[in-house]
C-alpha cells in the first residue's frame, strides 16, 4: 500500500497520528483516502479516526476548529493542512435525511457499522501498516462490487444523498452494484427529492466530472434519479435528430458520448456546460424538410439558466455554463466569421471551455474537426501577431475624439466601435491612421 509522503496531506496526517499515538490514542485512517490508496490513487485528504473525545483531540493540537464536536468531528490544522479527525461513534436515527439526532461514542466495529458503503469502511492503522476491515471492503473492493453496509433500504433512508454517492463511487471505480444495493437504490430514488439543492449540485458535479460521466448519467437514469432532479435532461431520451448530421442516435445518446469526450480534469463548468448543450432540443424540435431544433441554443440557454439557479450554482459557474449552451452553434459559423468577429469570438473569457465543449460535441456525432483546428490555428495566429494573450489595446479612446474635436454624445460609442471593428480586421494600424479614418468617415461637423 503505497502513500505519497511529501504529500502535504500524508504528512499532515502523520504528524497529527503521531500526536494522538503519543498520548495512549488509537489513530487510523479511514474511508476514501484508504480505498484510494489501495487503488493506487492519491487521496485528496485523509480523515483520521480515534478513541479520543473531541475535548482530549482538542486539548492536544493548538489549532483546531470544532466543525462538528457533538458528532465528534473536529478539524485540526497542521501547517496549512485541515484534516478532520473524528471520535469512534455510532449514530442514533436519522430524522432529517442527513444527521443522526444523536450519537454515541464507541469502537472501531461500530464506526465502520454507520457508514455508507463496505469500500468506504476500510481502516488503516499507520504506525502498523495495517488494513482493519470490520466491514468487508478490501473483497468488495478487489471484485469490483459496491456493496452497501448492513440493510441498504436503511442506510439510503438515513441520508438519501448516498443514493447519488453509489452512482458516482459505481461510475467512478467502475464497480457493480450489489444486487440488494441496486433494489434498494431503484425504490428509494424518489426520496432524493428530500435533500438540498447544493448537496445534490455537489453530488453532480462529482459525478460528471469523473472519469466516467457518461456512465454516471445512464446509472442516474436507471435508477429513476435523473428525472426528480434533471428533468430536462432526461428529456432528450427518445428525440431523435437528422441522421446527416448525428449518425449516432438520439439527444441522449449523443450527450452521453459527448460527455465521455470531455477532456481529463474538466471543470465544473465545462462539464455541465456539455451536460446540458442540447436541453433546448426537446422544446424546439420540429419536422420539416428535416428534423430541425430551431433556436434550440438560446432556448437552452434559458433553460441551462434556471437549472443553474435551481441548483444553487455560484454566480460564475452559472454564467459559464449558459455561455457554453448558448454559443456551442456559433462554431458553425467561424469560416465565414470577419476577422474582427472571429477575434473577439476567440478572446471571449473562457474560451478554452467553448472550444473543449465544441470538441466534445464534434467527436459525439460527424467526428468532423476542421472547426477546432482552425480556431486553434488563429488563435495561434492572433496571439503571434499581438504577442500577447487577449486581444490589442483600442486604437483611440473617447479623450482621443474629444482632443480633435467630436463632442461626447451617442455618435461617439458608433464611430469607436467602426474604428475597433477596421482594427480588428486588420485595416487600421495606429492612433494618427485611425484618426484620419474617422475624420474622412465621420466628418466632425456631422458628428453631433
Amino acid at each position: 500500500m503505497h502513500w505519497n509522503e511529501h504529500d502535504p496531506v500524508v504528512q499532515a496526517a502523520r504528524r497529527i497520528s503521531d500526536r494522538l499515538r503519543e498520548a495512549d490514542h488509537r489513530a487510523w485512517w479511514v474511508g476514501g483516502c484508504v480505498r484510494d490508496a489501495l487503488l493506487e490513487l492519491e487521496p485528496k485528504d485523509i480523515d483520521i479516526v480515534t478513541d479520543a473525545s473531541p475535548e482530549q483531540i482538542r486539548a492536544l493540537f493548538p489549532r483546531t476548529i470544532a466543525i462538528g464536536a457533538k458528532f465528534g468531528v473536529i478539524c485540526v490544522m497542521e501547517n496549512g493542512v485541515a484534516t478532520e479527525v473524528a471520535t469512534f461513534r455510532s449514530d442514533g436515527e436519522y430524522l432529517d435525511s442527513r444527521h443522526p439526532d444523536s450519537v454515541a461514542f464507541g469502537s472501531p466495529e461500530e464506526d465502520a457499522a454507520r457508514r455508507d458503503f463496505t469500500i468506504n469502511a476500510l481502516m488503516y492503522d499507520p504506525f502498523s501498516r495495517e488494513i482493519v476491515d470490520h466491514a468487508g471492503g478490501r473483497n468488495d473492493l478487489d471484485a469490483r462490487i459496491l456493496r452497501a453496509i448492513g440493510d441498504p433500504e436503511k442506510r439510503f433512508r438515513e441520508d438519501a444523498l448516498r443514493l447519488l454517492r453509489a452512482v458516482r463511487f459505481a461510475s467512478r471505480f467502475d464497480l457493480a452494484i450489489e444486487p440488494r444495493t441496486r433494489q434498494a437504490i431503484s425504490d428509494l430514488a424518489p426520496t432524493i427529492t428530500h435533500i438540498s439543492a447544493e448537496r445534490i449540485r455537489d453530488e453532480i458535479i462529482h459525478i460528471f466530472t469523473g472519469p466516467r460521466p457518461a456512465a454516471g448519467l445512464s446509472l442516474l437514469d436507471g435508477f429513476g434519479l435523473l428525472e426528480p432532479i434533471l428533468p430536462e435532461v432526461a428529456a432528450m431520451k427518445g428525440v431523435a435528430q437528422p441522421p446527416a448530421f448525428h449518425p449516432e442516435g438520439d439527444v441522449f445518446l449523443h450527450t452521453c458520448l459527448a460527455l465521455d469526450n470531455l477532456p481529463p480534469k474538466a471543470s465544473p463548468a465545462l462539464a455541465i456546460g456539455v451536460l446540458l448543450h442540447d436541453i433546448g432540443k426537446p422544446p424546439t424540435y420540429e419536422e420539416a424538410d428535416r428534423i430541425r431544433f430551431n433556436k434550440h441554443h438560446a432556448v437552452g440557454a434559458e433553460m441551462a439558466d434556471e437549472i443553474c439557479r435551481r441548483l444553487r450554482f455560484s454566480n460564475a459557474d452559472r454564467k459559464r455554463i449558459v455561455a457554453i449552451v448558448d454559443q456551442h452553434m456559433r462554431f458553425m459559423d467561424v469560416t465565414r466569421m470577419k476577422p474582427s468577429t472571429l477575434r473577439q469570438f476567440l478572446a471571449q473569457d473562457g474560451f478554452d471551455e467553448h472550444l473543449q465543449a465544441h470538441r466534445a460535441d464534434c467527436l459525439a456525432s460527424h467526428g468532423d474537426l476542421d472547426n477546432y483546428r482552425l480556431c486553434l490555428a488563429k488563435l495561434e495566429e492572433f496571439l503571434r501577431e499581438a504577442d500577447k494573450p487577449g486581444l490589442p489595446l483600442p486604437l483611440i479612446t473617447g479623450h482621443d475624439l474629444i482632443a480633435v474635436g467630436y463632442p461626447p454624445g451617442p455618435r461617439m460609442g458608433e464611430i469607436l466601435g467602426a474604428v475597433r471593428e477596421k482594427q480588428l480586421d486588420g485595416e487600421l494600424h495606429s492612433l494618427d491612421q485611425a484618426l484620419e479614418w474617422v475624420k474622412e468617415t465621420f466628418p466632425a461637423s456631422r458628428s453631433g
